[in-house]
C-alpha cells in the first residue's frame, strides 16, 4: 500500500516564530496523530517517517512539526514553555486541517515529555489522548522519578510504548508510575527493545517487527478511546 506524500505546511507558534510541519491524512482516516519529534532528531528522522506511514495504513493521519531550536538546527532544545507553546499551536494546526478527526497528541521521548506537559498545565483542545514512544523516565544513568510528577495532572487517557531495555525509562520505577495512574494509563512493553526501539539479533525479531508491534498497539488503543 503506498502511503500519500507529506503535505507541507508552516505553524505559526507566536513571537514571530514559525516551525515546519508535515502532514499525511489518509483517506479512510478516523483519527489524527499530533506527533512530536525527539530531542535529538527531527521530524524527518526514519523513525518518524515509518511511524507516519505506518500510522496512515492504519488509518490514522499524522501532523509531525519541528520544535524552534530543531527548525533552526541548533542542539540545545527549547525552554519548556516554548515548548509547550509549539505543542499547542501543532494541535491548533491539526484540528484545522482535519476537522471532525479526533486528535491524539504524543510523541517519540522529549516530544512526549513536552507533550504530556503542556497537557498537564492546560488541556490541549479537542485532545482525546496522549501516546508516548520511549516516555523520558529519567536520563539514562540517573534513575529517577520526578519527571513524572505532572502526570497526575493528565486526565485523558495516556498510552506509554516502552522497550524493557529503555536506559531511560527503568521498568522497576516506570511500573508503578502507570499503576498509580490507574485506568487512565496504559503501558505497553516491547521485549528486548531500547529506547530507540531497535533490538539485538538474539532476541529472534527485527526493527521492522517492533514497528509493526507499537504502531498496531497504538491503533488499537486509538480506537479503544
Amino acid at each position: 500500500m503506498q502511503t500519500a506524500s507529506p503535505q507541507k505546511l508552516v505553524i505559526e507558534v507566536g513571537q514571530a516564530t514559525s516551525v515546519s510541519a508535515l502532514l499525511i491524512r489518509p483517506k479512510d482516516a478516523r483519527a489524527c496523530f499530533v506527533f512530536a519529534h525527539g530531542a535529538g532528531a527531527g521530524m524527518a528522522h526514519s523513525f518518524m517517517e515509518q511511524a507516519a506511514a505506518g500510522l496512515a495504513e492504519r488509518g490514522i493521519a499524522t501532523l509531525r512539526y519541528q520544535f524552534p531550536y530543531m527548525e533552526k538546527a541548533s542542539k540545545r532544545p527549547d525552554p519548556p514553555a516554548i515548548a509547550h507553546a509549539t505543542v499547542r499551536a501543532a494541535v491548533k494546526e491539526a484540528a484545522r486541517h482535519c476537522p471532525g478527526l479526533p486528535l491524539v497528541a504524543g510523541g517519540k521521548s522529549f516530544g512526549a515529555r513536552m507533550t504530556s506537559q503542556a497537557q498537564a498545565k492546560a488541556p490541549l483542545e479537542g485532545v482525546r489522548g496522549l501516546a508516548f514512544f520511549g516516555f523520558p523516565l529519567h536520563p539514562a544513568g540517573k534513575p529517577s522519578i520526578d519527571r513524572a510528577d505532572h502526570l497526575a495532572e493528565i486526565h485523558v487517557p495516556m498510552l506509554f510504548l516502552q522497550g524493557t531495555n529503555d536506559k531511560l525509562a527503568e521498568l522497576l520505577l516506570l511500573k508503578p508510575v502507570v499503576e498509580k495512574l490507574k485506568l487512565l494509563a496504559t503501558l505497553h512493553l516491547v521485549e528486548a527493545a531500547d529506547h530507540s526501539f531497535h533490538v539485538p539479533a538474539r532476541s529472534g525479531r527485527n526493527d521492522r517487527e517492533v514497528m509493526n508491534e507499537i504502531l498496531d498497539a497504538l491503533a488499537a488503543w486509538v480506537a479503544a478511546i
